[in-house]
């Protein structure tokens, strides 16, 4: 009999599925497993023979941490190996004031190809399961203590897979659970219209980042495929949808390439863009990748550019790189543990 993987269920349904006469037991373990609990001998207010009941019939978790790689800025990257052998890598970070973000994958590879990302050199294995994203939270937190944030900003493209990442939310949001505050996700996009506007009509309302990089059509097409079938204005109508019917800010994101979008007519382009849009703009210089065709941008070349979106009048944050010793930083995602001499086996 193949075991039940309780990991990514909520109260009733592992009541159902386990045949659970008294639903409080159900609570129980539900509540367990938000606390981290990986053994079912330590959920300690469950009677033993429950206990080997469910051991018979039942598993915590469905993966296991294949390597933990450690930055010596502070970030931390699992790799984590799936029950049919694919690898997804999530990563920990920690800002300047201690809060910690988990940066969860969706999918195992990614099939949008952006040419300026490891991880869409790799092509998509599959989509994930909701208790295999679940799972990547409860590892973090197993190796870093109590986490304030989740970003869905990993591997993969969350707008396809968005139903497991419901059901993944709905588990770690839950009261009785792990209570995660729906206020502290947020989930990131390369920009699939049908997406946001799914988000935006069936939710949940979470925080929405953008991955724009440029706002020139032809230079996106070019190194985002996927804006062949969604072009930017329809993308910026989508992005307008969704600030009006969530209440929130979407954040538009920049991956800074030297010598490509960093120009005069780049940031006019994104001026354009963001002109009469509730947003946010997050750039963060490319971070490399070897076997990729890009370079970092100077540091002049990032101060130009954020002082001419500033003198516009627009919120620009520049964001720090964090984890690219370990392959763990932004784009960087889908390197194996040869690219670090920072791995260790075990937490």
């Amino acid at each position: 009999m193949e075991k039940i993987i309780l990991s990514g269920l909520l109260p009733q349904e592992i009541g159902e599925k386990l045949g659970l006469s008294q639903k409080f037991r159900a609570n129980q373990i539900f509540k367990w497993i938000g606390t981290g609990v990986s053994d079912f001998d330590k959920m300690t207010n469950l009677s033993l023979d429950l206990r080997n009941e469910l051991k018979e019939k039942a598993l915590l978790r469905s993966s296991n941490i294949e390597n933990v790689l450690k930055d010596p800025d502070g970030t931390i990257k699992l790799q984590i190996k799936l029950s049919d052998g694919n690898i997804v890598e999530t990563v920990l970070l920690t800002d300047k004031e201690g809060r910690k973000t988990a940066c969860v994958s969706c999918q195992a590879g990614c099939a949008m190809k952006c040419a300026f990302c490891m991880t869409g050199t790799l092509g998509l294995s599959r989509n994930l399961e909701a208790y295999e994203i679940v799972e990547q939270f409860l590892y973090l937190e197993e190796t870093s203590g109590k986490l304030d944030n989740i970003v869905f900003m990993g591997m993969g493209e969350p707008m396809q897979n968005l139903g497991a990442i419901r059901k993944a939310i709905e588990v770690l949001c839950h009261k009785d659970g792990r209570a995660l505050s729906s206020k502290r996700i947020t989930l990131s996009t390369c920009g699939i219209i049908k997406g946001i506007y799914d988000l935006a009509d069936n939710g949940p309302h979470i925080r929405l980042a953008v991955s724009l990089t440029t706002a020139n059509e032809d230079l996106r097409k070019e190194i985002m495929p996927v804006t062949g079938g969604n072009p930017l204005p329809e993308l910026k109508k989508a992005i307008a949808y969704y600030a009006e019917k969530s209440g929130k800010r979407v954040t538009l994101e920049a991956a800074l390439l030297g010598g490509r979008n960093t120009d005069d007519i780049s940031a006019k382009n994104m001026i354009d863009f963001a002109c009469g849009a509730d947003v946010n703009i997050n750039l963060i210089p490319w971070n490399p990748v070897k076997s990729l065709p890009f370079v970092e941008p100077t540091s002049g070349e990032v101060k130009a550019f954020v002082a001419k979106l500033e003198r516009a009048g627009l919120n620009v944050t520049l964001r720090t790189r964090r984890g690219r010793k370990i392959g763990g930083a932004c784009g960087q995602l889908g390197k194996t543990v040869k690219d670090s001499s920072n791995a260790i086996n075990s937490i």
